[in-house]
């Protein structure tokens, strides 16, 4: 299934050209504009045969909306959108080393966007979030995860419980970070399949979120915080990063 829709901002339509311009089907750029960046972003675009164009700033506006497009904006169209029905074949893909991210009911955008982009550097499997109050992939989600929201398969769950307990049965442990818990995360072996479940910016995770995690883990805080205080998208690196680190 194919989606259409633009992104905006100099990172994330430079990501867009170099790492998927098949998916790219045209660029708009502010004329007049002398950001060296625009430019260079005009001349791959034009090497790999995307359609440019140099509009007015009102344009790119309309496009947009209120959202910061930096003076360039593209059409994107995404080559699959992923359901949970598409699990199933990405944990055997994985071979035995699944990475899944599973965000519990994050609301800012930008922390979406960042959860990506980590989850994509690290080679994640999946990222998993709810359709319903939660943030879903837009516009400044895009922008802020640079790319990463079309390069990683995010799968919206329509009952976040039940995909944890599909992804049980396909054998992989579920790990529930919450600053309650006894056991450090720096004790788990990650090296098999793995999910990591975070939960969102306020109230951490939802107790039918927590019943059905294999096991609770926290970061350790030196500093005498807890991970619901520690940023949702810095939490995601760092425990997304151990678990790369793990696996060599």
């Amino acid at each position: 299934m194919s989606t259409k829709q633009w992104i905006a901002g100099i990172n994330a339509v430079s990501a867009a050209v170099e790492h998927d311009a098949d998916n790219v089907r045209e660029v708009l750029i502010e004329a007049g504009a002398k950001n060296p960046r625009l430019v260079e972003i005009e001349a791959q675009a034009r090497r790999k045969d995307i359609d440019v164009r140099r509009v007015a700033t009102q344009a790119l506006d309309g496009v947009v909306g209120n959202l910061r497009h930096q003076g360039v904006v593209a059409r994107y169209a995404a080559a699959k959108t992923y359901s949970e029905n598409d699990l199933q074949g990405l944990v055997e893909a994985a071979a035995g080393k699944a990475l899944v991210l599973v965000l519990d009911g994050v609301q800012d955008p930008h922390n979406l966007g960042a959860c990506l982009r980590s989850a994509a550097a690290a080679g994640a499997t999946a990222v998993i979030f709810p359709k319903d109050k939660a943030v879903q992939v837009n516009a400044t989600v895009r922008k802020t995860s640079a790319g990463a929201a079309d390069s990683i398969p995010v799968i919206p769950a329509t009952n976040l419980s039940r995909t944890l307990r599909d992804l049980q049965q396909m054998g992989v442990w579920i790990y529930g970070l919450a600053g309650e818990a006894e056991t450090s995360f720096w004790s788990l072996d990650l090296r098999g399949n793995v999910a990591l479940v975070l939960g969102g910016e306020s109230d951490g995770l939802r107790r039918l979120t927590r019943e059905n995690c294999d096991q609770l883990v926290k970061i350790p805080m030196p500093g005498g915080s807890d991970v619901e205080s520690l940023n949702v998208s810095v939490a995601s690196g760092v425990t997304l990063f151990e678990a790369v680190r793990q696996r060599g």
